[in-house]
């Protein structure tokens, strides 16, 4: 399945500046999903991390490997997505193995260990181009928005 930024939109609560996902190329039910993200030297926090050698912080990553995974969440529970959140619970396992430069493209691959009431095991990966450059396992639930 593919799905253009407006239709992320349509699914996740997130706009820019904070949109990490630009397209999803593969959407597997509720195992696996794969997200791509462009980065631009137009990127909020390239101005300031770091001045001279701009870098995209690791928790940046991080957080669009989690918005991958919350969108597979979303599709696959078949749940009216405009009435429920998705919240990080745990983040665990955090590697980042090299740096993200502006006009790098991040491939997001998010795939499911675990799902049990109501809680998500993820494992994440992101490679620029063919090498790993970030992994880490999270937790996330989906939960009624007006709690």
């Amino acid at each position: 399945m593919y799905l253009d930024v407006n239709e992320i939109m349509k699914v996740l609560p997130h706009r820019p500046p904070f949109l990490m996902v630009d397209r999803i190329i593969e959407l597997e039910g509720g195992e696996r999903c794969v997200g791509i993200k462009n980065t631009t030297m137009d990127e909020h926090f390239f101005q300031g991390h770091f001045p001279g050698h701009p870098v995209m912080p690791g928790v940046l990553i991080v957080e669009a490997m989690a918005q991958v995974a919350c969108l597979m969440a979303y599709k696959a529970d078949g749940t009216d997505y405009h009435n429920k959140v998705c919240y990080f619970m745990a983040i665990d396992n955090a590697k980042f193995r090299k740096p993200v430069f502006p006009g790098d493209q991040l491939r997001l691959e998010v795939t499911t260990l675990q799902r049990r009431r109501g809680v998500w095991v993820i494992s994440g990966k992101t490679y620029v181009e063919d090498t790993l450059v970030c992994e880490a396992d999270f937790k996330a639930t989906l939960v009624d928005a007006n709690q």
